[in-house]
């Protein structure tokens, strides 16, 4: 029997796959260098297992650190049983899941540890777009470790023991790990944008097997993942009582209910996941100004408004959408831009990110207007403008340049306060209404919040033949 057979290793893959659907790869591999002594030491699998499974039947490769030898460290073997596993799902067209539990690069093989952690980013780059990537941390996850699960697609991260980090927190000028624990999992989850979601080992399992179910196995897949077993027709209650919370909006409407968010806990200003729509995986992007509990109760508040953080997050996960054909669905609710100091650092950035994101997508693109649509901030969200196949509204949605009030203010500097009113509410009739942005061919449909479900439905149904031709260059700049 391998001796890593009992491992915590061995033991995620086992929880992970299907029964009885592992095989390992490379069980027999050891450590190649003598120095240091280290051939004397017993480097089962040199510290990391390979191999491949099934989940709900679909394969995948897997690659789970044996902290048990030699601390999971990476050295030239170890990393080149990585490199053969990526290797292996690109030829074969399946996802590519990473376990995590790593004391950084193996010091006694220096130059040959650090070329095979090059490897592995290398071998990552080249999968991107071609296979979907998803990293757990269980264990430690430091220094140049770190940019492995910040190159996939998705990260998950366990709540207690998994620690994420560039430099540790006592390295760090002016802190210590006791003032702010800036690897744990909380801060990485909220701050870092890498990470998807903290839990328990067995969440993360699950969440990964439900994530594997959702996702096309590889860029040439097929968004159809499932039966669809809800009623296409079926009435959505509550939606426009809800329309500041999308995860609510998004549940809705979904086959069965079922929302899967991403980056929960980075930028939840902006809301991003996957539904399912007659069995269709749509990726979804949502502005979001209120959060609800399980009870109902509200939590948090936002305004309606873009952040830098919040641009970077959905334009990542537009691009994602794209790589792989996923048909994108937006619900816009935003009025402008969030006037801080970092916004006027990082916004203008961000937001050229989020507009060629949703611009330079030929994925099927569909957007509903919840609430309102004003000035340039809504011109980025996936409008008719920078190429959104439909564009739906809800029938007291606004579109337009800013709010009525606002506008006449500009336009009317020195009127009354009567005759301000007065203005703002012609300027609103002729400017600011989704009937006036329909009449000029800028919004699709105006719709029922209860019959969402139907329409967006059948709105992905038509563009699941869509064919967009692209212009010919090597790739974008932004």
């Amino acid at each position: 029997m391998n001796s890593t057979n009992g491992s915590p290793a061995m033991q995620r893959i086992l929880g992970l796959v299907d029964e009885n659907s592992f095989m390992e790869i490379g069980s027999l591999v050891t450590a190649r260098s003598t120095d240091f002594n280290l051939a004397a030491a017993d480097t089962p699998s040199d510290g990391v297992i390979t191999g491949h499974g099934l989940i709900d039947g679909n394969l995948v490769f897997i690659y789970s650190q044996d902290a048990s030898v030699l601390n999971g460290t990476i050295g030239e073997m170890h990393a080149k049983k990585i490199a053969a596993v990526y290797d292996m799902a690109m030829k074969m067209g399946a996802p590519v899941i990473g376990f995590i539990d790593c004391a950084g690069v193996r010091l006694q093989e220096s130059v040959d540890a650090l070329d095979g952690l090059g490897q592995i980013y290398a071998k990552q780059a080249a999968a991107s777009g071609v296979v979907p990537q998803i990293a757990a941390v269980f264990g430690s996850c430091g220094g140049g470790l770190s940019v492995v699960p910040a190159l996939c697609d998705f990260a998950f991260i366990e709540e207690s023991k998994g620690k994420m980090f560039i430099n540790s927190p006592n390295a760090i000028e002016g802190n210590r790990i006791d003032k702010c624990d800036t690897s744990s999992a909380a801060f990485a989850a909220d701050e870092n944008g890498c990470i998807d979601s903290t839990g328990t080992e067995e969440q993360i399992l699950a969440d990964i097997r439900a994530l594997v179910g959702i996702l096309p196995l590889n860029n040439e897949g097929d968004v159809y993942t499932c039966e669809c077993e809800d009623d296409l027709n079926r009435v959505c209650e509550n939606m426009a009582a809800m329309k500041g919370d999308p995860r609510y909006l998004l549940s809705e409407v979904s086959d069965g209910r079922v929302f899967f968010e991403t980056k929960a806990g980075y930028a939840r200003n902006m809301v991003t996941g996957f539904i399912k729509l007659n069995g269709m995986t749509v990726g979804a992007v949502a502005n979001c100004t209120e959060v609800y509990d399980e009870e109902g109760n509200k939590t948090e508040e936002f305004e309606n408004v873009l952040y830098g953080k919040g641009c970077e997050k959905a334009a990542e996960f537009v691009q994602f959408c794209d790589a792989f054909d996923i048909p994108v669905l937006t619900l816009t609710n935003v009025k402008g831009y969030k006037a801080c100091m970092c916004g006027e650092k990082r916004l203008a950035k961000a937001l050229a990110h989020l507009t060629a994101a949703f611009a330079g997508a030929t994925c099927p693109k569909v957007n509903l207007i919840t609430g309102e649509a004003y000035g340039s901030a809504y011109v980025a969200m996936n409008s008719k403008s920078v190429g959104a196949d439909f564009v739906y509204a809800w029938q007291d949605a606004k579109v337009g340049t800013m709010d009525a009030e606002m506008a006449a203010k500009i336009m009317y500097a020195d009127a009354s306060a009567e005759e301000l009113s007065e203005k703002a509410k012609e300027y609103d009739a002729l400017q600011g209404s989704v009937v006036t942005a329909a009449r000029r061919g800028y919004v699709d449909l105006i719709l029922d919040p209860a019959d969402t479900r139907k329409y967006l439905v059948n709105a992905f149904e038509l563009l699941y033949t869509k064919y967009a031709v692209t212009p010919d260059k090597k790739h974008r700049t932004k």
